[in-house]
């Protein structure tokens, strides 16, 4: 059975790796873990670095503020919609 290990976990053991204070060896014989395995976690480490310096959270921010645009928008729509129809009911205008 293939043994899965959480994102944190994996945090924890590439920092220990990135220390360099053991061996990728020692490393992954305190944890049962092959060295392989050590040596893939930390290259996507590193290949992943560059992405936490990209202005990603701004992305995220302007889709979150342009929903909330949209939303209000939808909202004003349907709140001028419904005196409308009650404008009309109300001089007996049959709406279907």
């Amino acid at each position: 059975m293939k043994k899965t290990y959480s994102p944190d976990f994996k945090a924890q053991v590439v920092l220990e790796i990135l220390k360099e204070e053991k061996t990728v060896t020692q490393v992954a014989s305190e944890h049962g873990i092959h060295p392989v395995q050590l040596h893939r976690w930390k290259s996507q480490a590193i290949g992943g670095l560059p992405k936490l310096f990209t202005d990603e959270e701004k992305k995220v921010d302007s889709v979150k503020a342009e929903y909330e645009r949209k939303l209000q928008e939808l909202y004003a729509e349907v709140g001028r919609l419904n005196t409308q129809l009650s404008w009309l009911k109300k001089k007996g205008i049959r709406v279907d």
